[in-house]
């Protein structure tokens, strides 16, 4: 996939707070800092992120996208 972004960091989810509509997905970047991402529930649910997985934060403006390859 490419993406019109250059920002991207790859990074370990290390918490997942999942709410009814809207989930917080928590995770650290290679320096030890802690970055976090607002998704649906339904992107939550269709890219399977789990604790422990590692993830891409794709950063355009103000949008962190997480992608999980």
């Amino acid at each position: 996939m490419k993406y019109g972004a250059r920002n991207q960091l790859m990074g370990t989810v290390t918490e997942i707070k999942r709410g009814m509509v809207m989930s917080q997905i928590k995770f650290t970047i290679p320096d030890g800092a802690a970055m976090s991402s607002v998704i649906t529930v339904e992107s939550l649910d269709e890219l399977g992120i789990k604790e422990g997985d590692k993830v891409k934060a794709v950063i355009k403006a103000i949008n962190v996208l997480l992608v999980k390859e």
